[in-house]
């Protein structure tokens, strides 16, 4: 431990001289009443490692100084030992209300001011020391969470470009899908607060909806690929995508944080259950869908309708829009249908170029 520095703050000069005297180990600065500590404290406030205080002064008293050095914060930092021959208890008890490590009352035992000076030196140096080890560590655990969700990124971004490749798409559906995402969440979050979407959800179910269809990889290429209309039995593999993707993303569990992972699964195998409980695979509905399937569901079937597909041709986003609307692509809850007129405009920006795709 560094030599400490004490503050003595007295207005009578030999009370501060037997002080000095007393703690001759210690660098010591001097403060004939309050408004000087005040000033000493000010030019440096961590050279200071306690602070010896007489209550009555002219200027500024004791008291007074405790509550400045409480209003700017000083106090949490610095103890303060008030040495005094005239405290009544209202004082005392104001003091320590004002944050005062201890009162030693005059005449007091040489011995006895400086072990409790020693002591609360020591306990405010180790808190110190140990404000600045957590603070250390929280930096380390946010670097790791943040290379964390940097790794989750790249595998989203092989996974779903992997899926893309396989489905002979141009590689902007899922840039496409997680913006409509983004943007459809962001106005359910201002129209329906009840949802709890802050940012940080938001983000993350904008980034997991690049998973909605992992589980493609495993679906044939003579079905995925099929330009014609599936047979039954064909469009009951095809459904499979939605339980086969989450077993991909089981196989992530251990290298993806727990809730982007439970956000990642939910989307993935819930994003084409219906409100009407008409949907696969586990035939949900109304609230029962979880929001973040919820949302992507609408941004996927949106994305589907206005661009081109091997069995398909695209269709305009005034149709699209109608026939999400008009429940012609499956029935979709009453709140995000609002949402999806409110952002209305902003998606066919996305559609139309006008508004660049998030990158995460």
């Amino acid at each position: 431990m560094r030599k400490q520095t004490i503050l003595i703050v007295d207005d009578v000069d030999i009370n501060r001289e037997i002080l000095c005297e007393m703690f001759q180990e210690y660098d010591t600065v001097q403060a004939a009443n309050g408004k000087e500590a005040i000033d000493i404290i000010e030019a440096d406030p961590d050279a200071i490692s306690v602070v010896l205080l007489d209550i009555v002064m002219p200027v500024m008293d004791g008291v007074a100084v405790l509550e400045e050095m409480k209003k700017r914060g000083w106090i949490d930092s610095i103890p303060v030992l008030l040495i005094t021959g005239e405290a009544t208890t209202e004082i005392e008890r104001k003091a320590y209300h004002l944050g005062a490590s201890d009162i030693i009352k005059k005449p007091f035992d040489a011995f006895i001011v400086k072990q409790r000076a020693k002591n609360v030196i020591e306990l405010y140096y180790n808190k110190r020391h140990l404000e600045d080890m957590v603070e250390l560590q929280t930096k380390v655990l946010r670097k790791q969470a943040e290379e964390l969700q940097s790794m989750n990124d790249r595998i989203i971004d092989v996974m779903s470009n992997v899926v893309e490749f396989r489905n002979l798409e141009s590689g902007n559906h899922v840039k496409r899908v997680k913006t409509f995402t983004n943007i459809l969440a962001k106005r359910v979050a201002a129209e329906y607060p009840e949802y709890h979407l802050d940012a940080g959800t938001i983000n993350m179910i904008t980034s997991a909806a690049a998973l909605h269809d992992v589980g493609k990889i495993v679906i044939p290429d003579a079905i995925l690929l099929k330009p014609g209309k599936l047979t039954k039995e064909e469009f009951e593999t095809m459904k499979t995508h939605t339980t086969r993707g989450c077993e991909v993303i089981d196989m992530l569990a251990d290298i993806q944080q727990g809730e982007y992972g439970k956000v990642s699964y939910e989307i993935c195998r819930h994003h084409h259950e219906r409100y009407d409980g008409r949907g696969y695979p586990d035939g949900l509905k109304g609230e029962e869908i979880p929001i973040s399937a919820q949302i992507v569901s609408v941004a996927d079937v949106y994305d589907a309708l206005v661009t081109e597909r091997c069995y398909k041709k695209a269709f305009s986003t005034e149709e699209a829009f109608r026939m999400i609307t008009n429940g012609e692509c499956g029935t979709f809850s009453p709140k995000l249908m609002h949402c999806f007129e409110l952002a209305r405009d902003e998606f066919e920006a996305v559609v139309q170029g006008r508004q660049e795709p998030v990158e995460s």
